[in-house]
């Protein structure tokens, strides 16, 4: 199984739209950043054709170690999460 970085996605850009691999690279910066601000500020994050990132609160709660089945709490705490839109299901799933 393959895994896509930061750099390949730069080299994409690079390749398609012919920025240099220094723009290219300050360009997923920028992107990465201005998510990570939004999401920080409370606010969802929406991609047409992929999905939505945001961020949720949970609460704190009282957990069980699988291993030991001693109990323990679980912190609250803030996560992220990502919903896919339809359109992203059905093409993975074509894909398959």
């Amino acid at each position: 199984m393959a895994t896509i970085t930061r750099n390949d996605l730069a080299l994409k850009l690079r390749d398609k739209f012919g920025f240099t691999a220094a723009q290219s690279g300050k360009l997923i910066d920028l992107i990465f950043d201005e998510i990570c601000e939004s999401l920080t500020n409370g606010e969802e994050v929406k991609f047409a054709g992929f999905g939505t990132f945001k961020i949720l609160d949970k609460s704190a709660r009282i957990g069980r170690n699988p291993k030991t089945g001693e109990t323990a709490i679980v912190s609250a705490r803030r996560v992220t999460s990502f919903r896919p839109c339809n359109e992203f299901r059905e093409r993975v799933s074509k894909n398959k």
